[in-house]
């Protein structure tokens, strides 16, 4: 293990040595920023810290204290060749004067035994042989020196309560909140009461609605996996590797609808099942998420350390709620691109559901609210799959694990929460003034352009900060290598603008239904409390990675999340 010597002040991009927090241990890093004598290093497994200067240490004041042992064990490069020793070499192999002979009875009947064992005459042993003796040796070394203890790298959040405690409300009430909403906002009432859970079985849980959930995954899994569409690189991920993506989002979306019209028209399939048996979906959703989460824990649990999550503590509350393993695959059927894509294809599927119902139902195609929302997000979802490699570049794919806060969020809350009100429009057909209905759709429109093409931009701008199509967009430089800060356009309204577009878009699809039941803007709300919890860790890695210059740029957009109020 080296030793540091003095410290120094260093540049940016410095190769250094740098003390891991909370440890006695040094590995090579590299120097991001350098601000008021603290540094921010990334080590070479990934990991970014900031510490301070004494910590810090040039690569030329490290020594190796085993360099004079590999060169005196590679003597002799003459394989099989005996000769007598010499007596100059019998002096130089011999031990030093200064060292005193053991004097125990054990010391000296080991020494036998070792004499015994050495063949009197010596022989010069082959280089390569002396390599492969003391190779395991090398590769803990190396092992040691470039992978840190990411339990060390946590040790604060596996010693606080919090992190645990939180994970398990999440894990808990999670299910606990989609069933009192959806049971709350019914076909009968749709109104702010306690709720009523049912105590029959039958009402949880149905073999029909089990199969459809089941069929419908394993469905979207073999289109997934269907070796056809763009292998497209994606981002560094920790460090600079760089993975392949398979996204053929087009076909699986055609596909998807082409087999629900043949399965209506052909073979008499009654989708209006799934607004039927809708409760107990809910139910086979949430077991089928609950059983995916605990096979990719277990999965991870084998990760590499290079391959787990930045967030990933250790504690097994906290790392099946937030995911270990921060990019889970199978060559290049990537779980986590999968489960942004079955969320958005699920709600376009039950939107369609429910438009068909309304084509065929009682309220026919005059339920224009309905219509209304119901068409905005089959649109909004068609265009996310059909643009899905956008979703590469979003920290959802580079930074989160894939855990059950994950999965749950995607394969339930997207047809069973953000289609909550083109549900309560079909069940409560509204009859707004025009004026009202006019402007909820310019909203709805603005929120779906302004959406698109924020995060056109954003993939855009992060692929190539230099991209010919946004030069008309102001950029600040960073310290970061090939990395900008955007402060105009959008990001000069506010520092985050992917979370406003989409706040913008789903409290649109609320305003549709009135102001008859709270209900229907649980879900925004929500939403707004999770993008707001999002824009807070990301605006601490952000001063922690770009040090001043993020200061500048907050000093320049003065708004984070909504224009000109937060």
């Amino acid at each position: 293990m080296p030793s540091p010597q003095k410290s120094r002040s260093h540049d940016v991009g410095d190769e250094v040595y740098a003390k891991w927090p909370g440890s006695n241990l040094w590995f090579r890093a590299k120097v991001l920023n350098n601000k008021d004598g603290r540094y921010t290093v990334r080590y070479m497994e990934g990991t970014e810290e900031t510490i301070s200067q004494k910590h810090i240490s040039a690569m030329s004041n490290f020594t190796r204290s085993s360099r004079s042992r590999s060169r005196s064990r590679s003597r002799g490069r003459s394989p099989g060749r005996k000769s007598k020793a010499s007596p100059s070499r019998k002096a130089k192999q011999s031990p030093s004067p200064a060292r005193k002979p053991r004097s125990s009875s054990k010391s000296r009947s080991s020494s036998k035994t070792r004499a015994a064992a050495t063949p009197s005459t010596p022989t010069r042993q082959s280089a390569r042989l002396a390599e492969k003796q003391y190779e395991p040796e090398k590769k803990v070394e190396v092992a040691r020196r470039s992978s840190p203890p990411r339990s060390k790298a946590r040790g604060e959040d596996d010693q606080s309560l919090a992190g645990p405690v939180f994970a398990l409300l999440g894990i808990l009430l999670s299910p606990v909140m989609l069933y009192t909403l959806n049971l709350l906002c019914a076909k009968d009432s749709c109104k702010l009461r306690m709720p009523m859970f049912p105590k029959k079985v039958s009402d949880y849980f149905d073999s029909k609605a089990t199969m459809i959930v089941l069929g419908w995954f394993l469905f979207q899994v073999v289109l997934a996996a269907l070796p056809v569409g763009r292998v497209i690189s994606g981002l560094p991920v920790r460090g600079s590797q760089k993975l392949k993506y398979r996204c053929n989002g087009s076909i699986a979306l055609v596909l998807s609808l082409v087999a629900m019209a043949v399965g209506h028209a052909y073979f008499k399939v009654n989708l209006a099942v799934v607004h039927t048996l809708w409760l107990q979906l809910i139910s086979a959703a949430t077991v089928l998420s609950l059983v995916l989460s605990v096979a990719l824990y277990i999965q991870a649990r084998k990760a590499k350390p290079s391959a787990v999550a930045p967030e990933a503590t250790g504690n097994i509350l906290v790392d099946f709620w937030v995911g270990r393993e921060l990019n889970p695959r199978i060559r290049t059927f990537d779980w986590k691109l999968f489960m942004i894509r079955f969320a958005y294809l699920s709600m376009l599927a039950v939107d369609v559901i429910f438009l068909v119902e309304a084509y065929t139902g009682k309220s026919g195609m005059s339920n224009y609210p309905f219509l209304l929302v119901a068409g905005v997000q089959v649109l909004h979802c068609a265009v996310q799959v059909l643009n899905e490699d956008m979703f590469l570049t979003m920290p959802d794919i580079t930074k989160m694990g894939l855990g059950f806060m994950f999965i749950y969020g995607f394969m339930l809350a997207g047809p069973f929460g953000s289609s909550i009100q083109a549900r309560y429009l079909l069940e409560h057909p509204q009859t707004p003034p025009l004026w009202a209905l006019a402007s909820v759709a310019l909203l709805n429109l603005f929120g779906f352009i302004l959406y698109q093409s924020t995060v056109s931009q954003n993939a855009r701008f992060t692929r190539n900060p230099y991209d010919p199509t946004l030069s008309h967009l102001e950029s600040m430089p960073t310290s970061v290598p090939g990395e900008r800060l955007l402060v105009s356009g959008m990001w000069g309204m506010c520092r985050h603008p992917l979370y406003f577009a989409e706040l913008v878009l789903i409290f649109a699809w609320s305003l549709a239904c009135g102001f008859s039941t709270p209900l229907v803007y649980v879900f925004p709300v929500l939403m707004t409390l999770l993008c707001m919890d999002s824009v807070r860790k990301e605006e601490a890695e952000a001063s922690k990675k770009y040090g001043s210059t993020w200061d500048r740029c907050c000093q320049r957009v003065k708004y984070k999340l909504i224009p000109f109020v937060y």
